[in-house]
């Protein structure tokens, strides 16, 4: 092994056993590059663990046995390393060892007699090439990360709050109540809190708390016992059980009755659950998450449900903003899902064009983020052609587009008509006066008026007459 060139220059290292080339080397090379001179592969992987290498230029008929062993070599280097700059340096001048270069991985590949000028250039340009790309990826890696977190997708302020707040909370075991509209994506909070967390690898039990019928949902949570009931022929664990050891998500929290509140407050408290027709608790080590898009604190006032549980499930709570106030995240998430909905049904990716975009940024979305989603997918389907018009957009959110527009114009106070057309009137004069510089004559001929109404507007509004 043997370094030559600048100290300072970005390192490359030239594979060789043929001491002819090394002069050129010396001249062309290490007079631009910190060049490092070896004699083997194993040398070539000692190197590269130990620094870090931009280039790679490797005589492939010495380098490491056959040129096809060698071409083997780099092949597997590039898949370790997509970010090296690789060339190859052959005496032969056949079509299908070019062809097995270029499979391998290989920049280029220059056939004897070098022009070490040549392959100064070359490495100089792919090295600024490789530092351009590389410098992209890292922008567009940060700007992913700023506007998504797991599979929460949104760069606005108030996403980052959220996002800030799982952090901060996901190694405990602090209990977390998620509020937020329909359709806003608490379950994906919930995931979020457990894949950031200390039990990322323990189980995750979801339940809708409000799609469980009323006669079944305590069995379903704390399990039962063989013959605690008609039908009850084996027992089961509960939701409860299942979760031991990781995370319990009860969604829609607020549609429990007062009974299985109770209930669920003891297993809490004591960290114990009973199956249904057990005649003994079993430990349990869970953390709970919930959910609701209710009024808890109203329900608390009405007696709905239970204080004591109330101020134990809202030990963390996050609030998750509706799209409304997020609108600065749609165009984030239709990106997301043309090309979560273009992939699955192996269609080519579609766009939507500015101006339906600007109808689907203004929309208040009841339904938020599953509404968003449930129309990018239909559009995916429904639209032909690779862009997305206002023409295909529902006529519901065209209405709510138009009825807005009308609302600026024609507030629900109303509005004094003959105010409104004096004011245009008046815009009109000003600026025909000041185009021709206060010609009356002029400014009545650019408005298509006579130079009579023109002087009769001009007193009717106070407009001084100055000829």
């Amino acid at each position: 092994m043997k370094v030559v060139g600048s100290a300072g220059a970005r390192r490359i290292a030239i594979l060789t056993t043929d001491d002819a080339i090394l002069p050129e080397i010396q001249e062309w090379l290490a007079s631009s590059f910190h060049t490092t001179l070896l004699n083997s592969w194993d040398e070539l992987q000692d190197l590269l663990e130990a620094v870090q290498i931009a280039a790679v230029v490797a005589d492939i008929e010495t380098a490491a046995g056959s040129s096809e062993d060698c071409l083997k070599l780099l092949h597997d280097l590039r898949k370790l390393n997509s970010d090296l700059v690789l060339v190859g340096l052959t005496r032969s001048r056949s079509k299908a060892l070019n062809l097995q270069a270029r499979r391998a991985g290989l920049d280029k590949l220059f056939v004897a007699p070098v022009a070490f000028q040549e392959l100064q250039v070359f490495l100089m340009q792919a090295l600024e090439d490789r530092d351009l790309e590389i410098q992209n990826r890292v922008l567009r890696e940060e700007a992913s990360n700023r506007s998504s977190f797991c599979e929460l997708i949104g760069g606005s302020e108030a996403m980052r709050v959220v996002y800030e707040a799982i952090y901060n909370i996901a190694d405990s075991n602090a209990t977390v109540l998620v509020r937020g509209e329909s359709g806003t994506g608490k379950e994906l909070v919930a995931r979020a809190i457990v894949a950031t967390g200390s039990r990322r690898n323990e189980a995750f039990v979801s339940v809708n708390c409000a799609a469980l019928p009323e006669t079944l949902i305590e069995a379903e949570l704390f399990g039962h016992e063989r013959g605690a009931f008609t039908g009850a022929d084996v027992a089961r664990p509960g939701y409860i059980e299942q979760a031991h050891g990781g995370t319990l998500f009860l969604d829609e929290i607020g549609t429990l009755g007062l009974g299985l509140q109770s209930k669920l407050l003891r297993v809490l408290e004591q960290r114990m659950v009973q199956r249904i027709g057990a005649k003994s608790s079993k430990r349990i080590d869970f953390r709970l998450v919930t959910a609701t898009n209710e009024d808890l604190e109203n329900a608390v006032h009405t007696g709905k449900f239970r204080e004591d549980l109330y101020y134990r499930i809202n030990v963390v709570p996050i609030m998750l903003p509706p799209l409304r106030e997020r609108a600065t995240d749609i165009p984030l998430l239709i990106d997301h899902f043309l090309r979560l909905y273009c992939g699955a049904n192996n269609i080519p990716l579609k766009q939507v064009d500015p101006e339906a975009l600007e109808i689907l940024e203004e929309y208040s979305w009841p339904g938020n983020v599953r509404e968003l989603e449930n129309l990018m997918q239909r559009l995916v389907l429904m639209a032909p052609g690779p862009v997305i018009k206002v023409k295909n957009l529902p006529q519901q959110i065209l209405y709510d587009s138009t009825a807005k527009q009308e609302s600026f114009l024609i507030p629900d106070e109303g509005i004094s008509f003959d105010d409104e057309i004096a004011k245009i009137e008046v815009a009109y004069i000003r600026a025909s006066l000041r185009r021709t510089e206060n010609n009356k004559t002029a400014a009545a001929k650019l408005l298509g008026i006579d130079r009579q109404k023109m002087k009769y507007l001009c007193r009717k509004y106070g407009i001084a007459d100055s000829g």
